[in-house]
């Protein structure tokens, strides 16, 4: 089994716990890790990146939230230790390993990525949300307990954060489906 392959199973046996313990039971591979690792690595290919950097990134992300470790807005903080454990654990290249705990810091947005791979994993992170809408709704209706008018205004608000989180070069390859996605969503 290669690294990848090992850190895959670690990430899906934690959020297998997450699933059968948390209040909520949300299923962080279906609704979100395996959107950031498809196109972490769509990205990858299309910027000539690390696949095995940006697929051990994406994969390890979101692991403080999946560990129920700390706060959200310090998810990447502790991502990076928890990351950190992991692929020492794993007796991972130490060259390596720090690239890939670059991309677990940086991945919140691409104007903190310094390197090709951070910014693979922060705009897939952000393309992700746009690949499971649906999620948002339930972000909105469930988590934030909104009214349907104060949801669109949310969202509206969530789509160009997003959007404006991405590096420019996918924000231009992005932009027509990021319009036509925001006609359909907010009218």
């Amino acid at each position: 089994m290669n690294i990848i392959e090992r850190v895959k199973e670690y990430v899906l046996e934690r959020i297998n716990e997450y699933k059968e313990n948390a209040d909520d039971h949300y299923d962080f591979w279906n609704e979100h890790i395996k959107y950031v690792y498809e196109e972490s690595i769509n990205l990858a290919e299309k910027y000539n990146a690390d696949i095995e950097i940006v697929s051990l990134g994406a994969l390890l992300h979101d692991i403080a939230l999946i560990n129920k470790v700390g706060d959200r807005k310090d998810h990447h903080i502790n991502g990076e230790k928890i990351a950190r454990e992991v692929l020492t654990n794993f007796e991972y290249d130490s060259i390596k390993k720090e690239r890939v705990l670059k991309c677990v810091y940086n991945h919140r947005s691409s104007k903190n990525a310094k390197t090709i791979e951070e910014t693979c994993v922060a705009d897939a992170d952000v393309l992700a949300h746009f690949d499971n809408i649906p999620m948002l709704f339930y972000s909105a209706f469930i988590r934030n307990n909104l009214k349907l008018d104060e949801a669109r205004s949310w969202m509206k608000d969530v789509f160009e954060k997003d959007y404006n989180d991405l590096s420019d070069r996918t924000k231009e390859s992005f932009k027509e489906k990021y319009e036509e996605i925001k006609k359909i969503i907010i009218g």
